[in-house]
Order: C-alpha cells, then sequence, then structure tokens
C-alpha cells in the first residue's frame, strides 16, 4: 500500500519540512510533493516549513511561499524529507513532533528511524529519487518534475557521483519527458557562479594543503575571509568538488566558520573512504562518499581528529 498518498488523501492539512541549509536534494523533494499535492488535491492545506531559499532555486514554483518562521499550527500530517534526523529540522521540529500523523522519507545511511512512518533507501542517489516512486507518473506535472529532476542533479554531481545508477538515470530521463529544460536547470543551479564566488574559491584553493602523502586536501574559510571577497556560506557551493578532484587525494575536507567558536565541516571521498563514519561520530551525517556535521572547538583540532579517523580507515 501507498502509504504516503492514503495520509495525503486522509489529511486536511499537511506540513513539509527538510533540513537545516537546504541544499538541492532538500528543496526539490520539499517542492516536488508540494507541487504534487497542489497540483491534484486542491482542497488541501499544505506548507513547507524550511530556512529561506536562497536565489538560484526560487524558480522552482512554491519556494515563495516557504514559512521560514516557526508557528504552533497542528497539523493532520507531518512528512519529513532528506533529513537524517528530528534535530536537522532545527527550528521547526516541534511543529512536525505535534502533527497528528508523521512520515519520514529519507536516502542517508546515517538515519536510524523517525515518524510513524518510516521509509529509507540508502542505494537512492536522492531523497528525490525515493519519493518519485511513491508518486503517480502520469499526475506528475512539469513544475513537480522541475523539482524533483533538480534534487537528483544536485545530489548525483550532476549523475557522476557512485550513488548514480540504472534507475536514476531511468527517472530522471521520465522527468525530462514533462518537458523541463535539463540545461538551464544544470547551468544556473550547479555551475553558475558570481564573480566573488570565484574569488572565494581561488583563496581556498590558494590556502589548501595536502596530508598524508597527498592523499588528504583541506582547507579552511574563516569569517575574515568571507569578508574580505564580500561572500558567505551560500558561496561555498561546488569548492569542495573541485577539491576534490584534485590528482591523488581521497579525501576533501572543506570547513568554514559559522561562529566564535563553531565550525561547519564538508567530507567528499573518492573510493573507499568512509566520510558518512567520520561525520556520525561528530553528530553529523551523510552519505559514504559525502557527508558533513558542524563542530565546536578550533578547526585545527578538530581537523587533527578527522585525520586520525581518516588514517584508522585507511589502516
Amino acid at each position: 500500500m501507498n502509504k504516503l498518498i492514503e495520509k495525503i488523501e486522509e489529511a486536511e492539512s499537511i506540513a513539509i519540512f527538510g533540513h537545516l541549509n537546504p541544499d538541492g536534494d532538500c528543496i526539490g523533494s520539499c517542492f516536488g510533493l508540494w507541487n504534487y499535492i497542489k497540483d491534484n488535491y486542491e482542497d488541501k492545506e499544505v506548507n513547507v516549513y524550511l530556512q529561506p531559499i536562497i536565489e538560484k532555486f526560487r524558480f522552482i514554483r512554491g519556494t515563495d511561499s516557504v514559512i521560514s518562521i516557526p508557528d504552533d499550527k497542528v497539523y493532520d500530517l507531518g512528512i519529513s524529507l532528506d533529513c537524517g534526523d528530528t534535530d536537522r529540522h532545527g527550528d521547526f521540529g516541534s511543529i512536525y513532533k505535534n502533527a497528528k500523523y508523521t512520515i519520514c522519507f529519507d536516502h542517508h545511511r546515517s538515519n536510524e528511524g523517525f515518524g510513524d512512518f518510516f521509509y529509507c533507501e540508502p542505494e537512492s542517489s536522492s531523497c528525490c529519487e525515493v519519493l518519485f516512486n511513491f508518486l503517480d507518473y502520469d499526475k506528475i506535472s512539469k513544475e513537480c518534475a522541475e523539482a524533483l529532476y533538480l534534487g537528483i542533479v544536485h545530489d548525483t554531481g550532476v549523475f557522476k557521483y557512485e550513488a548514480t545508477t540504472e534507475a536514476t538515470m531511468t527517472i530522471a530521463g521520465k522527468l525530462l519527458s514533462k518537458g523541463i529544460h535539463s540545461q538551464s536547470i544544470i547551468d544556473e543551479t550547479f555551475y553558475k557562479v558570481s564573480y566573488n564566488q570565484n574569488r572565494l574559491t581561488g583563496r581556498v584553493l590558494l590556502d589548501s594543503k595536502l596530508y598524508m602523502d597527498g592523499k588528504v586536501i583541506a582547507s579552511c574559510i574563516t569569517k575574515e575571509i568571507f569578508d574580505e571577497y564580500e561572500t558567505s556560506k551560500d558561496d561555498t557551493d561546488g569548492i569542495i568538488d573541485k577539491m576534490r578532484v584534485t590528482d591523488g587525494v581521497e579525501v576533501a575536507v572543506l570547513a568554514y566558520q559559522k561562529g566564535e567558536d563553531l565550525f561547519k565541516y564538508s567530507l567528499r571521498s573518492v573510493n573507499y573512504i568512509d566520510v558518512s563514519a567520520i561525520a556520525v561520530s561528530f553528530g553529523g551525517g551523510g552519505h559514504i562518499r559525502a557527508a558533513g556535521f558542524d563542530a565546536k572547538g578550533s578547526y585545527e583540532d578538530n581537523f587533527k581528529i578527522i585525520l586520525d579517523m581518516i588514517e584508522k580507515q585507511m589502516r
């Protein structure tokens, strides 16, 4: 039985939740489902709770209606998408928990399960791929397809990560048949960067250092660097992927400063290091080849721990 559709049809009010610092897959899955419900169940009240959507993703229909301030509304149905644990809902966690019935769809291996109905498919490339299999293809509109395609594109690195399978490409092809424009979605949201982003990327690469005989590359962005180049965390997209493809590198580590004593760490591996295991040990999560976490303390101290964990896996 399709529990998702069953519960949508039963509910009068529906809330959709993603994770903090929403990325392409999070936004794509949330608004893919939002559009699907809006298109096919006009009598339903449906809202998406997320932090503000950055400009490059606002072409997705519905993103202008996102709710970014918590409230005390009780919904008939709460749906969590692309979120490894309830802490990642941030300020909206209590709204999800207070819903009369809760569903969780995810693809992160670190997800231990939550919600009245839980479905996680770690082999899938993205939450959008998981969600697609619960939707009626004939009822997917062009706007819904654009959102789902966006999520798949971003979580596969434009179909190049190893999580990209035959099923992934088949689904992408079906979404393309809805009349979406693949090139503009990819170019505008994945490749296009501002001049200041290019300058920031150059600085990060210049500051990067190699460790463990060139198997690890790492760099850190401080608040001062963000200020110098008139950039923010939103301008870091894609930098770690440029680090990851450095010849001989197995693991790339990029950190940026979020607070006086708080850093965000992103980890990528190429062939054999499970970076999700490292992220989970810090309270984060993700995938075998791509993961992240926030950690208090100095960058140097935390990076030393990360290096030790990488070395243990290599041994």
